[in-house]
């Protein structure tokens, strides 16, 4: 490998949503400091499969329930 060119690489803290925090390696910030997530694993939605919904913007999905109402019966 080359020298010099590679970040540090070291310990961090990560701080989930709920409180709860872990160590792993990165190479993010510096040795010690603590990464506050906003989304991790237990609250968001891929995961969770919670907040499944779809969203009528602007009447599209009322205009293809209306095209295609007729076809599955």
């Amino acid at each position: 490998m080359k020298k010099d060119i590679h970040p540090e690489y070291h310990i961090i803290n990560v701080q989930l949503t709920d409180g709860s925090t872990f160590q792993t390696r990165s190479t993010w910030g510096e040795e010690g400091k603590t990464l506050k997530l906003d989304v991790d694993p237990r609250t968001h939605p891929a995961w969770t499969g919670g907040g499944q919904h779809l969203t009528d913007a602007g009447g599209r999905l009322s205009k293809f329930n209306k095209k295609f109402s007729d076809f599955l019966k």
